[in-house]
């Protein structure tokens, strides 16, 4: 065997080679510039909008308001550069996970080099401890284990042999082994990882596609109203000059400026909610977005489980027992009568010295080293009570015959005994006495998707028979062997996932398991926390349809399990649930998870397990790794929906009471002056109305927010446009109009007349303050869609309180701050003007109440 090894590569074929086909190194794609990334924030369709209203503002002769709408365009920009600018950072995080340095052969000689140093043909030298530098194939494999669950999701080591590959990424647990480089840089697994993790583009959001179409319709009807106005000044004999500005000024007035500072600094009042509830947001449109999910795609180890290997169960010749205890924790105890704990303690003691994974004190708390099964056969001899240090020093191991793929057993001779490990259906046929109880027991475990291990034992006494045990082949030490038991092993899902399952259920809110582990042990999981019924099957990757369609409708249902996925599998079926249009959710804490997590509409990764890239290519990351954790950012995502439209009533109301005056003046031929200026509009939208809207985005959720599937209307559907035209919108401005009408009547003013300046000032300053007490009424109506009148309206949100406070100060700053009333065209109302004005509030809850009352209670809110 020694002479067919490969003998390594001088030093001059490793520079040549290297020179040739580049440094051992992840490529790195250089991204947009920050430049183009702040661009791109200020320019999509809204900001252009408002940039377009900054220069009509400008030409308008309107220079501070020009700038006030820029500052808000640029502000908003900056916030979602910076997070932007974050989330792109993923594929460089993947470069950390190549080591430094590595050990080669080279000359004939062991030597240590860059890991960026390594090309194909070398010749690596792997130790526990190590981070694999570069896809390998394995010529020795000694006790080699290796976690590749971050580009896999496995939970359990693999175990590759000679012939056998290894991949760059991957961290060696125990063993050693001799490899020989076949792909470095470009050419290895991880990076074609790199490389599905940039391809990923995230989906627009639900928010974002509903607020285009939103934002679209006011801007047609804003310059279709521009544009008729100015036809109307024209046909009045007004000069076109004159008339241009006049429409410039109209549809500036329709551009709602107040919206977009609204929706992101609603969503950023969410995301501190939710990061106080242990949910990180990093875009913030996917606060809305978690909200609208309809199916979550969630991995199984670390995210359904605990990713802590333990023994559960214990078959001994004597009977069978329980173990109770906590993870990896020592504390705990083996249940069973006398008998069977101490043949239970028999076996935890061989099993433990045939391993080399401990459980060890380090920093006043407990760690696991080595592969995990070990750590747990362990942690379940501590519970038994075994001293294992003391047995390890009075027998020292004389011989270790380690692990591989091909014998599936490990074993160990100490003084006086010989002590095998490993897959049952190996070990049990080299048993003397393993009887038909045995194999029932066996299938019984097996069946509930436990890992078990078979532990078996055959004493030497012979002091000759140990010295020839140090010599010969397994074959001949590993026969006539006395069964000592079964161990049965878990990986145990969290406490709070059934709770948490159950509560997606309620809400509406499909859930699949989709994990590279074992299909057995996939769907063990799924049933004990509920997700499937017991009769339920598990697919795997390879049972997944080419197709996409197809693909789409085999999982599209609730409890589904998939195992043994690529992280290609997990990309197809995220769009293939998109494409039947749900909103996916893809939980993942590996590698293999990033192209899944940036092509899913929420990509949620774990924040304690997760790797970076996991973290990086997610747009929620959960800080406490409970499933949990989801369903109460759920809560706060629906809840941020139905704040949106609550803002959005709020905004459409004002907007119906800013336009009535326009289109009375139209309709009347100018006749009727008009009851409201522009920068008196101008002033309703980013003055009086901005901190109630906010306010309103920031209303705490309600008890029913999780009751029934997501919303999946129109964020402005029928319901909101009938309130909004039909109900609060008439009442606000018939009482804005008849105080305009009041106020010049009582000042003299006659049909088609021209009032004198001072009677005009006062009745649109009238107006104005009817809008906004009307908005101060419409503020506390919006907080529900479905509840009518009560002492609710104040109750629950403090910040609307103090918003309405600070709405009131501004309307007497509009109408007695010098020079503001000059500024904006209108002065303090007269005591009459008050008096009508006032009749705005009672006007606009009354309204309200009615139309809740008489419509069917089926919207919450």
């Amino acid at each position: 065997m020694a002479a067919d090894r490969h003998p390594g590569l001088t030093t001059a074929e490793a520079t040549y080679r290297l020179k040739k086909v580049g440094p051992n190194v992840l490529p790195t794609v250089r991204g947009p510039s920050p430049v183009i990334l702040l661009a791109r924030q200020l320019v999509h369709f809204f900001a252009l909008m408002l940039w377009f209203a900054a220069v009509l503002a400008w030409i308008a002769g309107m220079p501070q308001l020009a700038v006030a709408i820029a500052v808000v365009v640029v502000l908003n920009g900056v916030f979602a550069f910076a997070q932007e600018w974050r989330a792109d950072r993923a594929g460089h995080r993947l470069r950390d996970l190549l080591p430094a340095r590595a050990t080669v052969i080279r000359d004939g000689r062991r030597i240590t080099v860059e890991a960026a140093d390594l090309v194909p043909e070398d010749v690596v030298l792997l130790e526990a401890g190590d981070r694999v530098s570069a896809d390998a194939l394995l010529e020795e494999s000694v006790d080699l284990a290796v976690d590749e669950s971050m580009l896999t999701g496995e939970s359990v080591p693999a175990r590759p042999g000679a012939g056998e590959g290894v991949h760059a990424g991957s961290f060696v647990v125990t063993g050693e082994g001799r490899c020989v480089v076949t792909a470095t840089g470009a050419g290895t697994r991880l990076a074609g990882i790199a490389d599905l993790t940039r391809a990923g583009k995230r989906p627009p959001s639900p928010l974002t596609r509903h607020l285009n179409r939103v934002v679209s319709t006011i801007a047609v009807m804003a310059l279709g109203v521009g544009i008729g106005f100015f036809v109307i000044a024209l046909a009045l004999g007004s000069p076109a000059s004159q008339g241009f500005l006049f429409a410039i000024g109209v549809t500036v007035a329709l551009v709602p400026e107040g919206l977009l500072p609204t929706v992101t600094l609603s969503l950023a009042r969410a995301a501190q909610r939710m990061a106080g509830q242990n949910a990180l947001v990093r875009h913030l449109e996917s606060v809305e977005t978690l909200g609208s999910t309809t199916f979550i795609c969630t991995d199984k180890t670390g995210t359904l489980t605990r990713n802590e290997m333990t023994a559960v169960r214990i078959w001994t010749p004597q009977g069978t027992a329980g173990v109770v205890g906590d993870g990896w924790s020592p504390l705990g105890r083996v249940l069973g009568p006398a008998p069977v704990h101490q043949a239970v303690e028999r076996l935890a003691l061989a099993a433990t010295r045939c391993s080399t994974g401990r459980l060890v004190r380090l920093g006043g708390g407990w760690q696991p080293q080595g592969d995990p099964m070990e750590v747990a056969l362990h942690v379940l001899a501590l519970r038994a009570g075994v001293d294992v240090e003391q047995d390890e020093r009075i027998r020292p191991v004389r011989r270790r015959l380690p692990f591989d793929p091909v014998r599936r057993r490990m074993s160990v001779v100490l003084d006086g005994e010989l002590v095998v490990k490993g897959a049952p259906d190996v070990v049990l046929p080299r048993c003397r006495e393993a009887d038909a109880a045995a194999a029932a027991s066996l299938a019984g475990l097996t069946s509930a998707g436990l890992r078990v291990v078979a532990v078996a034992r055959r004493v030497v006494v012979d002091p000759s028979a140990v010295h020839r045990a140090a010599t010969a082949t397994p074959e001949e030490l590993e026969r006539d062997l006395e069964l000592l038991g079964l161990v049965a092993l878990e990986d145990p899902p969290r406490s709070d996932v059934a709770a948490a399952l159950a509560a997606c259920r309620h809400a509406g809110i499909r859930v699949a398991m989709i994990t590279g582990d074992h299909p057995a042990t996939a769907l063990a999981i799924a049933r004990e926390v509920g997700m499937v019924s017991p009769d339920a099957v598990a697919l795997t990757g390879a049972d997944l349809p080419p197709d996409d369609a197809a693909l789409g409708e085999l999982l599209d249902h609730d409890g589904t399990v998939v195992a043994r996925v690529a992280p290609e599998d997990k990309l197809r079926i995220a769009r293939a649930l998109q494409a039947r249009g749900h909103v996916v959710a893809m939980t993942g804490d590996g590698v293999n998870d990033g192209p899944a997590l940036r092509a899913a509409d929420v990509g949620v990764a774990m924040g304690v397990s997760g790797t970076d890239v996991a973290r990086e290519s997610a747009d929620l990351v959960l800080l406490d790794d409970r499933f949990a954790t989801i369903v109460s950012a759920v809560a706060l995502g629906r809840a941020t929906y139905s704040n949106v439209r609550r803002f959005l009533t709020y905004h459409l109301t004002d907007n119906v009471a800013e336009l009535t005056p326009f289109v009375v003046w139209a309709l009347s031929g100018g006749r009727i002056p008009l009851a409201l200026t522009v920068l008196q509009v101008l002033a309703l939208d980013i003055g009086t109305d901005l901190l109630p809207a906010l306010a309103l985005g920031a209303e705490p959720p309600t008890d029913r927010v999780l009751d029934g599937p997501a919303p999946t209307a129109e964020l402005v559907d029928r319901p909101l446009l009938t309130r909004v035209f039909g109900v609060l919108g008439p009442a606000e401005a018939l009482v804005e109009m008849l105080a305009f009408a009041g106020v010049l009547l009582a000042g003299g003013w006659v049909w088609a007349a021209e009032p004198s300046a001072s009677v005009l000032a006062t009745a649109s300053g009238t107006a104005f303050a009817a809008v906004v007490l009307g908005q101060l009424a419409n503020a506390l109506a919006c907080r529900s869609a479905v509840r009518p009148l009560g002492l609710w309206m104040v109750r629950g949100n403090p910040l609307l309180l103090w918003a309405v406070g600070v709405e009131v100060l501004a309307l007497a700053a509009f109408l007695w701050l010098p020079p503001l009333p000059d500024l904006l065209g209108g002065s303090a109302p007269s005591p009459l003007g008050w008096a009508l004005a006032a009749i705005a509030v009672p006007a606009v809850l009354l309204a309200d109440a009615a139309h809740k009352r008489l419509s069917a209670p089926h919207r919450t809110g």
